[in-house]
Formats: structure tokens, C-alpha cells, sequence
């Protein structure tokens, strides 16, 4: 942290206060000095029955006090550390990185929250790139609506608003609604989605553990990195015929 040096118009400078932007280091001992500044803050929002939840640099807190005592606790806040300044967006609505958050009548209402230079672009349906990753957008941005829709109506909305992307991008209708079914059968869930059924199917999914990362054994797997195309399918077959070929023409057991 104390030896980061850049160039800029043909002078070496040295950064004496703060991290490397983009630096994996950087983001960790952020989130280490986030985490012990924040403390005093959680418990006293615990102990008012409200919610607090940060990612990085955003805060996202939920609870019921008057505007005024708001503000003169942010103030306060702002005083614990000269590094930290708080800039605060009250209301009954707010935008919480991508997802959008109201009050409405006591209940929590979420939907997706897209920003207003927000322009649909996919990855084209007829570009080369393989047909896996054409499902796997489709089914991210799907999961994602399911998870961050509250209601069977925002649901609905946010799932239309993605087919009028994907139809725009040349994904073929047919073939939008089978990777919509799919992520249904993926959860089990051999129902189409209802106002009536919505909530406990949502939940269903929202409940589901997420996919651990396998972890690779490096020294038993070797990647080979290639442009993909077309005529590249049957690359890692023959590759890994070869290396076999080669093990077996140079190694005695």
C-alpha cells in the first residue's frame, strides 16, 4: 500500500494516501476498514429494528426513524473517520445497485433497476460464439428477475422487457421461451408461473443454494486458450488425443 507508483504525461508520481484503483488488494483492505467502521453503526440500527446492509461503497439501510433524526445521525457518522463521508438518498424509494427498493403501505416492494442509459444489448443470437453461453445469458437474466421481483405483475413486466431485448437481438422466440421453461425444470418446478403460485415458487428459488466453485487441480488439468469458430469443436477432442498419444509414446511405468 505505501509503494504505488504510476506515470502520467512523462512524470513518475507515488500515491502516499489510498489504494490502486482496480487492485485485488485494494478492494479487501477496503472492506476490512469498512467492516470495523461500520460497527457502531449496525448496532445502533439493530437496536432500532432496522435493517443494514452494505456491498463495497453502498450502504442500503431500512428503518423507522423521523427525516430530521436521520440526517442528524448521518452527520454524526460522517465524524467517526476524516477518510469516510457518507452522501445520503432518503425516501421511500431507493436504487440499491441493481436492484430498485419501496415502501409501499409497510411491505418491502423490489424490482429489477435498470439505469436510464441502460440500452438492451445481448449477445447477438447470430454471432459464432458457442450456444451455451447464448442459454446462459437467458438464463441469468431470468434468475435474476425471479429473485428480485416481488410481485407476480413485476415479474411479468421484467420478463417481457428482457424477450423485447433478446428479439431485438435475434433470439428467436421459440427458442426464448424453451431457456425460460428450463430455468422452471432446473428449480423443479413443473408449473407455469401464477398471482397464485408466484410467491411460493419464488421463495423456491430464492432458497436454493447457490453452485459451490469446483476447485481445479492444476497440476492434472491442462487449459489450452483459443479464439473460438466453428471448425474449433472438435479441438479439444484432438487435442486431448494427442497429448494421450504422446503420454503413451514417452512415459514408462
Amino acid at each position: 500500500m505505501k509503494n504505488i507508483y504510476f506515470s502520467y504525461d512523462g512524470q513518475f508520481y507515488h500515491q502516499i494516501r489510498g489504494g490502486a484503483m482496480g487492485s485485488p488488494l485494494t478492494l479487501t483492505v477496503a472492506n476490512c476498514y469498512m467492516f470495523f467502521y461500520e460497527q457502531q453503526i449496525i448496532k445502533q440500527i439493530n437496536n432500532s429494528g432496522g435493517l443494514y446492509f452494505r456491498y463495497i461503497d453502498d450502504i442500503f439501510i431500512a428503518i423507522n426513524w423521523p427525516v430530521r433524526h436521520l440526517f442528524k445521525q448521518i452527520d454524526k457518522w460522517n465524524h467517526f473517520d476524516e477518510n469516510i463521508k457518507l452522501s445520503e438518498n432518503i425516501g421511500s424509494a431507493v436504487d440499491f445497485l441493481d436492484l430498485h427498493i419501496e415502501s409501499q403501505d409497510g411491505q418491502l416492494f423490489t424490482t429489477v433497476y435498470v439505469k436510464p442509459s441502460y440500452e438492451p444489448y445481448y449477445l447477438p443470437f447470430n454471432s459464432i460464439h458457442p450456444l451455451h453461453m447464448k442459454k446462459n445469458i437467458i438464463f441469468t437474466m431470468l434468475l435474476r428477475t425471479i429473485r428480485y421481483c416481488s410481485t407476480f405483475q413485476a415479474y411479468l413486466n421484467e420478463r417481457e422487457q428482457l424477450r423485447i431485448g433478446l428479439l431485438l437481438n435475434k433470439y428467436p422466440n421459440k427458442f426464448i421461451n424453451e431457456q425460460f421453461q428450463y430455468i422452471l425444470l432446473k428449480f423443479n418446478i413443473d408449473q407455469f408461473l401464477t398471482v397464485n403460485n408466484y410467491n411460493n415458487y419464488r421463495q423456491k428459488v430464492t432458497d436454493s443454494p447457490i453452485k459451490e466453485k469446483v476447485l481445479i487441480d492444476y497440476e492434472k488439468t491442462m487449459f489450452v486458450h483459443f479464439t473460438y469458430c466453428s471448425n474449433m469443436k472438435t479441438f479439444p477432442d484432438i487435442c486431448s488425443d494427442i497429448s494421450v498419444n504422446i503420454l503413451r509414446a514417452y512415459w514408462t511405468i
